[in-house]
């Protein structure tokens, strides 16, 4: 195709993506407002590979993980080569294949790593993919095409790229393994290399809390709520390991109500989750 064609069917995309309605969308898709969304997706005449992308979104965050794998298939059949389109489709293949039968269970779930592979081919720098990939390895069975090798070697593939990375990666392995003390190493690690991502001081204080190590998990937790004092995931993380150690209940109950009073992303654990957390606290 001449370059002229392609740079006009380029400009052409984008400019669909960018209509008044997708934008609005995407705006109430990054509030969390999903079915407010979808409403305005929906009624658009035309469907191009963004706006069936937005679309499979929404629905993979209501939980329709059907309805989103046709939106991702198609959008996907758009633009084959787009690794974010891959990669969402993967995912939702994924959650296909824990709600599944025992039956279609495993055809979704080896469909999952084929997408894992393939958007992590195509932008081997994508961090949520490699993450993604890594964790399909770490937990599906060999015959699905899983196996601790295989994370050992995507772990160093990320460790060349991102020190802090990593290292995290490479606790997840070894925690795999049960090697705890090298694991928790790793994690440390990982937060010394990224002093400023609140999210490797969370690993930790889950990590230990999980592990008995209440009075060190809890000075981890009060770390990361200085660093980021609004942050909905440090209170969701925190309240979660309480339930979790069924330990101070109270201000678990405290900070999950802060939590659905904050404005939540789609990158924030889902509302519904920590409504359930809720419910079986009592409250």
């Amino acid at each position: 195709m001449p370059k002229i064609c392609v740079l006009t069917l380029l400009i052409a995309v984008m400019l669909r993506a960018a209509t008044p309605e997708w934008s609005r969308a995407s705006n109430r898709y990054q509030r969390t407002e999903y079915q407010q969304s979808l409403a305005l997706l929906q009624a658009l005449p035309h469907k191009d590979a963004a706006t069936l992308q937005l679309i499979g979104q929404d629905f993979f965050m209501l939980g329709e993980y059907k309805k989103a794998t046709e939106a991702f298939e198609k959008a996907v059949a758009l633009d084959p080569n787009n690794p974010k389109l891959v990669h969402w489709l993967g995912r939702t293949y994924g959650r296909r294949a824990e709600t599944a039968n025992p039956f279609a269970a495993p055809g979704f779930a080896s469909k999952t790593r084929q997408m894992f592979e393939k958007s992590v081919e195509l932008d081997p720098a994508d961090k949520d993919a490699l993450g993604d990939l890594l964790d399909f390895y770490l937990e599906a069975p060999g015959f699905l095409g899983g196996g601790v090798h295989k994370a050992e070697v995507l772990a160093q593939m990320i460790l060349k790229d991102d020190q802090a990375e990593g290292h995290y990666a490479q606790g997840l392995v070894a925690d795999k393994k049960k090697e705890y003390d090298d694991a928790e190493q790793q994690f440390r690690r990982a937060a010394e290399l990224a002093p400023r991502q609140v999210g490797r001081v969370l690993v930790l204080a889950r990590y230990l809390g999980n592990h008995g190590r209440m009075k060190e998990s809890d000075a981890l937790f009060e770390q990361a709520a200085r660093m980021a004092p609004n942050s909905p995931k440090v209170m969701f993380d925190r309240a979660a390991t309480y339930i979790s150690e069924k330990r101070d209940l109270d201000l678990a109950r405290t900070l999950l109500k802060r939590y659905l009073e904050a404005p939540l992303t789609p990158e924030d654990p889902p509302r519904q989750r920590a409504e359930a957390m809720l419910k079986k606290l009592g409250a």
